[in-house]
């Protein structure tokens, strides 16, 4: 088991604790390996009713997969296979195995939950956000897209805004979450420890969803507000063309300040990202999870071996500079067929997801 997460039994209930609160809980391949054969084993043991994950150091929950290991090993192969192929792979299996848990999955998401942390929390029945909270998929801003099942979730998410968010990389609070339907329920950082207590000592005679439902509704703190809410009509206003080009002209016939500033926040990231999170988004409207899981693992294969990935990583995780060189640079220089080759089917190389029904 590694170190990097941390499995136990409290009672009836499965606890998994992150625990790499350096690196901000960053899901690694070796905790995607750890953790998936636990959950299989809990989702067969009857006498565990329920499973818990949190995140350690109180800061972050999960703030996304390790894609800068990721990213230093491009090019480079271990028995044959790329870390990007067997890290995706992984957590993609995770993701499902998460998404098709057949007892409650219940995430304590306490601090920022980016990315992969998205990935190991909508897919369960249970999303438990504090006022910590700082939600996002910020995929285009390092050359990649919004993947762990962003092209299944976003698009379900009110109006445009799933497309505004995957797009942008705007962040998102406690709020948004409860008004996005990411968040389930919403409960003070500080009573964490007591909802766990409650559930570890919960009587789990009944139907263990209305157990977890019982026991986390005495928790409840009211949301506040939602921004996002409030900038709904004109995000679904600008949001809802099918190219990113006339995405941009929208925001720039509606002038608003928020307009203004949300199209410089588009200019600045990569192209190629833009325009195949753009098709992603739209092709997962009438896609089921299962479906979008493996034409995302195609474009995490073909995502990661492009430059504007170690680039991304470099201008944003590395030198923190802010400053990534796209190629291409503009969104005009990315070519439908260059878009198309990302979503093309891979012989060979194709995630392989095991049926739960």
């Amino acid at each position: 088991m590694s170190e990097d997460v941390l499995l136990e039994t409290r009672g009836a209930v499965g606890l998994v604790t992150l625990n790499r609160p350096k690196a901000l809980n960053a899901l690694s391949l070796d905790m995607c390996r750890a953790l998936h054969p636990q959950l299989d084993a809990w989702a067969a043991d009857a006498a565990v009713k329920a499973v818990v994950i949190r995140g350690a150091g109180g800061k972050a929950f999960c703030a996304g997969g390790d894609v800068r290991a990721v990213a230093g090993s491009v090019g480079r192969t271990e028995g044959g296979a790329s870390l990007s192929s067997e890290f995706f792979l992984a957590e993609y299996a995770l993701n499902h195995r998460i998404h098709h848990f057949p007892k409650p999955f219940i995430a304590l998401v306490d601090g920022i939950c980016m990315g992969g942390g998205l990935g190991l929390s909508v897919h369960g029945g249970f999303r438990v956000v504090t006022e910590k909270l700082v939600l996002a998929m910020p995929e285009t801003g390092i050359g990649i897209f919004p993947d762990v099942g962003g092209g299944w979730f976003l698009p379900r998410f009110p109006g445009e805004t799933g497309t505004y968010l995957g797009l942008t990389g705007a962040r998102c609070d406690a709020a948004d979450a409860v008004w996005l339907g990411y968040a389930t329920h919403r409960v003070e950082a500080s009573r964490l420890e007591e909802v766990l207590g409650a559930l570890v000592a919960a009587d789990w005679s009944g139907p263990a969803h209305h157990v977890v439902a019982h026991v986390l509704a005495g928790f409840i703190a009211e949301p506040g507000t939602s921004s996002l809410e409030a900038q709904v009509e004109v995000i679904n206003r600008c949001f809802q063309g099918n190219r990113v080009e006339d995405i941009l002209a929208a925001l720039e016939r509606e002038g608003s300040t928020w307009a203004q500033a949300t199209r410089a926040t588009l200019l600045r990231m990569s192209p190629t990202s833009l325009k195949v999170t753009l098709r992603q988004l739209r092709e997962g409207r009438g896609q089921d999870y299962d479906t979008m899981a493996r034409v995302e693992y195609r474009l995490s294969q073909a995502l990661t071996a492009r430059p504007d990935f170690r680039e991304g990583i470099r201008a944003v995780l590395v030198d923190k500079d802010q400053k990534p060189r796209w190629s291409p640079a503009t969104l005009a220089e990315v070519t439908d067929a260059e878009v198309e080759a990302c979503f093309a089917p891979r012989p060979g190389d194709e995630l392989v997801l095991p049926s739960f029904d």
